[in-house]
């Protein structure tokens, strides 16, 4: 799944790139944003338990694919708040919404056959601007182009790293 290790790679990289301004982003913080990029993808879960499935089981309407919208990601943010102290709770949500939204940006500029861009705006939207893309999912550069800058990031960091990261 090169794309998610793509996704992983650009938070990553973004972490890092704001723990030079936030002492308190410590390699766990960097984790947590990590985490954040696979939050969208939680709609793979419908390998498991399809989502017709899921809605007999509910008795109302029910479609994974919600997971992978502004909203969907929103409300899954909201949800791994909640399981944190609520001290760590407004950067856990900083850093969560940061790895997901990176992660919606970079499928928002995938390329598909009917020209239009993902669905992922909903619920602000249910437009889908027409947008070529930049690649496919099956492109293996932009997994290289993130492991390059993943690769710059950590050897950055850790050549001048702050006393917060000495840990």
């Amino acid at each position: 799944m090169p794309d998610l290790l793509t996704h992983a790679l650009l938070a990553y990289t973004l972490a890092v790139v704001l723990s030079y301004r936030y002492e308190w982003l410590t390699p766990t913080f960097v984790t947590v944003c990590m985490m954040g990029a696979f939050i969208p993808d939680l709609t793979k879960i419908r390998i498991l338990w399809p989502s017709w499935r899921v809605e007999q089981w509910l008795g109302i309407p029910f479609d994974w694919t919600a997971l992978h919208t502004v909203g969907g990601t929103f409300v899954s943010v909201l949800i791994g708040v909640v399981v944190v102290p609520a001290a760590y709770r407004k950067r856990v949500f900083g850093l969560l919404a940061v790895g997901a939204g990176s992660h919606l940006v970079l499928d928002s500029l995938l390329a598909f056959p009917a020209g239009r861009m993902k669905f992922v705006l909903w619920p602000l939207t249910t437009y889908r601007p027409v947008f070529e893309g930049l690649f496919v999912s099956s492109d293996r550069w932009p997994l290289v182009v993130a492991a390059v800058l993943a690769a710059l990031a950590w050897y950055l960091r850790y050549r001048h790293s702050p006393p917060a990261w000495d840990e």
